[in-house]
C-alpha cells in the first residue's frame, strides 16, 4: 500500500471524476489505506446492487435518496440520514427506489476494487 504519508489527505468532490460501473451506479474513492476505505457511491433510480457477499466488514451510510437493502434474511427501507452495518461474508444486495448516494465504509481495503478484479455486482 505504500508510504502513508504519501496518501492525499482530501478528497474534493468536484475535482474527482466518477468511475461508471454500469446499470446507472458510479463511484468515487473517499480515501484509503490498508486497513479501512471509504467509497461514495451514486445510484440512479431502479439501479441494482446485486446479492453479493465478501469477507470485509462494511459499514453504510445513506447521505441521499430512498434503498429496499437486504441483508441476509431481512429487508429494510433505507433513506438519508440511515446507516447500515454489515457483518463480513453475509450476503446483502439493494435496489434503489428514489436516486441517492451511499456512502460505503470498509474494512480491510477493497484490494479487488482498486486492482479491477471485482466482479460488477451491478445489473444493467
Amino acid at each position: 500500500m505504500g508510504n502513508q504519508s504519501e496518501r492525499p489527505k482530501f478528497f474534493t468532490s468536484k475535482e474527482m471524476k466518477w468511475e461508471d460501473l454500469g446499470g446507472g451506479v458510479q463511484r468515487q474513492f473517499l480515501g484509503y489505506d490498508n486497513q479501512i476505505m471509504m467509497v461514495k457511491v451514486k445510484f440512479e433510480k431502479g439501479a441494482v446492487g446485486s446479492t453479493h457477499d465478501h469477507f470485509h466488514t462494511q459499514s453504510t451510510y445513506c447521505a441521499e435518496g430512498k434503498f429496499e437493502f437486504t441483508i441476509g434474511d431481512d429487508v429494510k427501507l433505507v433513506e438519508a440520514g440511515d446507516g447500515v452495518y454489515i457483518q463480513p461474508n453475509l450476503p446483502h444486495g439493494a435496489v434503489c427506489l428514489e436516486a441517492g448516494i451511499l456512502i460505503d465504509v470498509f474494512s480491510p481495503v477493497r484490494e479487488d476494487f482498486l486492482d479491477g478484479s471485482a466482479v460488477s455486482y451491478f445489473g444493467k
